[in-house]
């Protein structure tokens, strides 16, 4: 029995993981990428449902029946790891009725500038590759699902990678105080001064995951 318990666990915890790195599936895609069957794949999807994991919406394609989209729920996010916890909002909320919020704003701007800078000394110089993927990694050790990818030159740009964030540390903060995710981006543009960072998704606006572009300047050069 144990043995079993624990296979269930786990096969719910690569479901979880899926749908937290690739957005919404089907049930037949998810048991084809964990190699299961669309019988032992619908039960662990009623039960993370039935644990409100995940919740599920319908589509139409074509002229079949309409077909069951998963997704995770911000209870289903909520079991991933992360650094942040509700003291940081209620100080937020505490310094906002205290000396406003247009002061707190400024606050937390200083503290993201500081952060550019303890950032891109770890960095360091080197690549663009070598940078990202050291970025990466601090974002990991914080408590972010990070990863990141190379992609192929556009229009003749420079290099281009794309940074994937599926969970976010300080999640609480960013929907009481969404200006923390401008900050964030101006200071991935402070640690890569040679590159164009724009954002391309946001977990705030219903996306799966926080995207950033990261498009290298080609007449420009990192001072060692």
């Amino acid at each position: 029995m144990r043995s079993t318990s624990t296979g269930q666990a786990s096969t719910k915890e690569e479901i979880l993981h899926h749908l937290l790195t690739e957005g919404g599936a089907k049930a037949q895609d998810l048991a084809e990428s964990l190699s299961i069957s669309p019988q032992a794949i619908r039960r662990h999807l009623k039960d993370l449902e039935d644990e409100g994991a995940i919740a599920h919406r319908s589509v139409q394609e074509g002229m079949g029946r309409p077909q069951h989209i998963y997704e995770l729920t911000p209870q289903g996010r909520d079991r991933f790891p992360h650094r942040y916890d509700d003291f940081a909002v209620s100080l937020l909320d505490t310094l906002t009725e205290t000396v406003g919020r247009e002061q707190v704003g400024s606050i937390l701007q200083k503290q993201w500038q500081r952060k550019a800078i303890a950032y891109r000394e770890q960095v360091g110089t080197g690549s663009l590759g070598d940078r990202v993927s050291r970025l990466v990694d601090l974002r990991r050790q914080e408590g972010y699902m990070a990863q990141w990818y190379e992609l192929e030159p556009d229009n003749g740009s420079g290099l281009r990678y794309l940074i994937c964030e599926y969970n976010c540390a300080i999640s609480n903060v960013a929907e009481s105080f969404p200006s923390v995710c401008g900050h964030e981006l101006e200071m991935f543009a402070q640690i890569l001064p040679d590159c164009r960072v724009e954002r391309t998704h946001w977990q705030i606006e219903g996306e799966h995951q926080c995207g950033y572009l990261i498009v290298q300047n080609s007449n420009f050069k990192v001072q060692s």
